[in-house]
């Protein structure tokens, strides 16, 4: 049994340390803050697994890690203790008919970047067929419907998760900064100690370590209405922004997001509020009456390609730069990190995101090639 060190108790350290926990692992989650309530942008994330919708202003990495994370998401679920509510309904992408334009290049990048295999996963509806799918969206006269993508309610996963961590054996220090993290040691204010394997997963708190890391801000509302619907997350197209609205429970729906180059951590601004709440207006009228809930500021860790990164060496893994993909990816990144720890073969993905010496790398099955991967890099 391997006693593993996992520091960083966001969405990457709890799945990294679940899985762990599962495959006979001895693990310790450290956290520099609370563990009851995730502070990190794995709960401001409207958890939208999304590789459709992401690869347009990205690049094919990013969709195939996303369709390997659609594969992992159900079946990971169901394993939980007490599973949580995920969907799979696919998502909305629409416009305003004078604004027709955006919505034709957004299928233009799709075909770009992912050819004629991505035809059976979305197709364009006109208004009867949307209203079919979402009644309060049937003055839209066209939209793309991407029937593969999924959300999830990603509150309730990071509790059951931190749940299932401690049922399953795990020790969790929260409140406990690590003032150092090496190969095979993690030092706190209090303690030093020693592990078969250190995980890194401290997202924008890692820094100092990873020079090349940065933070960008974004920035949500939540809002409350009895007076709409929505089945799936809706994506709306606009010429100066792009706003997705996502259902969550008891009637609220997340609102975002803002991407600022911007390590600002403080509360969420005028201009942002404005933007969001009139596109959100934009969308449908009666959102006028919705009640503003909750508003969000975090940082999502990114790196200078906005990809994910992981950095090997013998005794410590340091996995980082899940950017605006969180939830899309970190099931693809999870399971690289455990073939590095336990020794597995070789993610198919593991030599596209994986620095330093990497005896997994060796084992990398030949047969196993990840699709072409475009060099496009652009913030939407």
């Amino acid at each position: 049994m391997k006693n593993i060190g996992v520091v960083g108790g966001g969405l990457l350290g709890r799945l990294t340390s679940w899985r762990l926990l599962q495959a006979g692992c001895d693990v310790t989650l450290f956290e520099a803050g609370s563990l009851s309530v995730c502070p990190g942008a794995a709960r401001t994330a409207a958890a939208m697994i999304s590789p459709l919708s992401e690869v347009v202003d990205s690049e094919r990495l990013i969709y195939d890690m996303g369709m390997a994370g659609l594969a992992l998401w159900p079946a990971w679920n169901r394993q939980l203790q007490r599973p949580i509510s995920y969907s799979e309904r696919g998502s909305l992408v629409l416009a305003h008919t004078q604004d027709a334009s955006q919505l034709t290049q957004f299928a233009a990048k799709l075909q770009h970047h992912l050819g004629d295999q991505c035809g059976s996963d979305y197709e364009w509806l006109e208004q009867s067929q949307i209203a079919r799918l979402e009644s309060d969206l049937s003055h839209f006269h066209r939209a793309l419907y991407l029937r593969t993508e999924a959300h999830l309610d990603n509150h309730a996963l990071l509790d059951q998760l931190l749940a299932d961590i401690q049922a399953l054996g795990g020790r969790t220090l929260e409140h406990t900064p690590v003032q150092s993290l090496q190969a095979h040691r993690v030092d706190t204010q209090h303690q030093s100690l020693s592990f078969d394997e250190v995980i890194d997963c401290r997202g924008v708190g890692a820094k100092p370590d990873i020079k090349d890391l940065r933070g960008v801000r974004g920035e949500v509302l939540w809002v409350q209405t009895p007076e709409l619907e929505l089945q799936r997350p809706v994506r709306f197209m606009h010429p100066r922004y792009k706003l997705y609205v996502v259902p969550k429970p008891n009637q609220q729906f997340i609102i975002g997001a803002t991407e600022i180059e911007s390590e600002d951590r403080s509360p969420i601004s005028l201009r942002s509020h404005l933007e969001l709440s009139s596109a959100l207006y934009a969308l449908n009228p009666a959102f006028a009456e919705a009640r503003v809930v909750m508003t969000d500021v975090n940082l999502r860790p990114s790196l200078m390609d906005n990809r994910p990164r992981l950095e090997r060496q013998p005794g410590l893994v340091r996995a980082n730069g899940l950017y605006r993909h969180g939830y899309l990816l970190a099931p693809a990144v999870v399971e690289c990190i455990l073939a590095e720890v336990l020794e597995l073969e070789a993610s198919v993905f593991t030599s596209h995101i994986t620095r330093g010496i990497s005896t997994s790398l060796k084992r990398s099955p030949s047969n196993q090639k990840p699709s072409p991967s475009n060099r496009e890099h652009s913030l939407c």
